[in-house]
């Protein structure tokens, strides 16, 4: 049991390392030309950076769950680096991209913790991102068990989108029940 339970919490440490990165192309609608999401001079309240990075985090992780690879890697600049605290360092969005094609799709979905997202504005550069989430494993919760992790996404807006240049995946633990 114990085995499985560590099987459990290193797969959700990866997974959520990738879920992460996820969250931020799901906001952004996968496409850096397609974003709905206000430009960063536009925000002028914490409300509405609140709603704007809420959705951000919900596009990335839809792309996320859904292996939507294409849309997902929208998400993130090219030099991203992506620090784990049970996986390691993954440097590049090839190479995230490629992690979350081995490792995610067709086995873990991410759900964010509802009321632990917090969002802190970077002035002149984006968003700071800190949360909480959950990782499933549909259809063998029974003997892999659900993860939960922290995550921090360091959201830029540059060249009109917004795209997670920096993510930190940590404390992924087996989730209580």
């Amino acid at each position: 049991m114990f085995n499985r339970v560590r099987r459990s919490v290193k797969r959700h440490c990866v997974l959520g390392i990738m879920a992460s990165t996820l969250g931020l192309l799901v906001i952004f609608g996968g496409y850096a030309g397609a974003q709905t999401v206000p430009p960063l001079d536009k925000i002028q309240s914490q409300e509405e950076l609140d709603k704007a990075v809420t959705a951000l985090d919900a596009a990335l992780f839809d792309s996320y769950n859904k292996c939507d690879l294409t849309k997902f890697e929208s998400f993130f600049v090219d030099d991203v680096e992506f620090y784990h605290d049970q996986g390691g360092v993954t440097l590049g969005k090839a190479a995230l991209t490629e992690s979350v094609k081995k490792n995610i799709c067709g086995k873990v979905t991410r759900e964010l913790v509802p009321g632990s997202l917090h969002i802190y504005p970077m002035k002149g550069y984006g968003a700071l991102e800190v949360g909480v989430h959950r990782f499933h494993h549909p259809g063998h919760e029974d003997t892999e068990g659900v993860g939960e992790g922290q995550f921090i996404h360091l959201w830029q807006y540059k060249d009109g989108a917004w795209k997670i240049t920096r993510v930190i995946s940590y404390d992924h633990h087996a989730a209580g029940k």
